[in-house]
């Protein structure tokens, strides 16, 4: 590795753990993703050029998968398979929300219909990416932008929950198993293979998916090998952070700063939109609302994943809703796609 690449990554770490540090002193929510991400994010737009570690970000995935597998023990299990029909509304009513402003992003940014449509799906942004290249959109243009709603969901969601005093709502507890560093590495062992092994189907997201479903397997089975320290989850944190503020590149505000605006923008109306939807699934399910506010956040499985384990609210209602979001936008996102493209052409006939 040569030695720029070396200062880069090093300089990266450097600045998370700054970050993290500044916000764990700061006692923010969610200290060390949020500090990192947005230390990393200024750095970037004022210029610097930091690359974060190789592997940090399936680190950060493989070790996250566990530790919320962890907490599915039969008894939640059971429960979380009670409250499917309210896990299913917030999947696909957050899934509708992002086709529903697609059109809202191409006139603010005014681009083409391809690239908003899949700058707006709230979905993985490798997976959406690929979409966006298969039909002929603006890849680069999609990345930024689900970056950018990264960025936004992850550092107003968590402070909001916590500001509206629901943090530490939740009752569930990981499985009671003392710490054992041989039973963390075999565990940790065995959620890298199943990584790869979900790898190999082609399926997305394998570092995250194959983990977590390899430790919701076990968990449920009542195998016990070892709990996952704090200080474990906030380095997978800090790794993270760190993927996603190394995307930033002060080249995006010098020449796309009305696709960032709009980016913004569309990204407020789907917070108030995905607040709205939780809302009335609280109302009509009888879920807690902070618990379903981050089950419809618009961000990530892994980053709103965490945030309900670190803020403790309702950590396996909320993985299991963005799951189930992640496979509907997975299975629906090209289909919609193409008919809303055939809408359009004969629109234009």
């Amino acid at each position: 590795m040569e030695g720029r690449r070396i200062a880069a990554i090093a300089g990266a770490l450097a600045v998370c753990v700054a970050g993290g540090a500044l916000c764990a002193w700061l006692k923010t929510p969610l200290p060390w993703m949020i500090g990192p991400l947005a230390a990393m994010a200024i750095v970037q737009f004022g210029g610097g050029s930091l690359e974060a570690p190789p592997g940090g970000r399936q680190f950060g995935q493989v070790t996250i998968g566990v530790a919320l597998g962890l907490y599915f023990t039969p008894a939640v299990a059971r429960e979380v398979l009670a409250n499917a029909p309210a896990l299913l509304a917030a999947a696909v009513g957050v899934f509708l929300i992002g086709v529903a402003t697609s059109g809202l992003f191409a006139r603010l940014a005014r681009t083409d219909p391809a690239t908003a449509f899949f700058s707006t799906a709230i979905g993985g942004a490798q997976e959406m990416v690929v979409l966006a290249d298969r039909h002929a959109a603006l890849a680069d243009r999609v990345a930024l932008a689900h970056s950018l709603r990264i960025l936004v969901v992850v550092t107003s969601v968590p402070v909001a929950i916590t500001l509206l005093g629901q943090a530490g709502t939740d009752d569930y507890r990981p499985v009671a198993a003392p710490f054992d560093p041989a039973g963390l590495a075999l565990l940790g062992a065995a959620a890298l293979a199943a990584a790869f092994g979900w790898k190999r189907t082609g399926l997305a997201n394998p570092f995250m998916m194959g983990p977590l479903a390899f430790t919701v397997a076990i968990t449920i089975a009542d195998v016990q090998l070892s709990f996952i320290p704090s200080w474990l989850t906030n380095a997978a944190q800090l790794f993270l952070g760190c993927s996603l503020g190394s995307r930033f590149q002060q080249s995006f505000l010098r020449e796309a700063p009305r696709f960032v605006a709009a980016v913004l923008a569309t990204v407020a109306v789907m917070l108030a939109l995905c607040t709205a939807l939780a809302l009335a699934i609280a109302w009509g399910f009888g879920v807690m609302p902070a618990t379903i506010l981050l089950a419809c956040a618009p961000g990530g499985i892994a980053e709103m994943a965490i945030t309900a384990k670190v803020l403790r609210v309702g950590v396996a209602f909320v993985t299991a809703a963005h799951v189930i979001r992640f496979a509907i936008v997975m299975l629906l996102t090209e289909p919609a796609y193409r008919l809303l493209e055939r809408r359009m052409g004969s629109t234009r006939k």
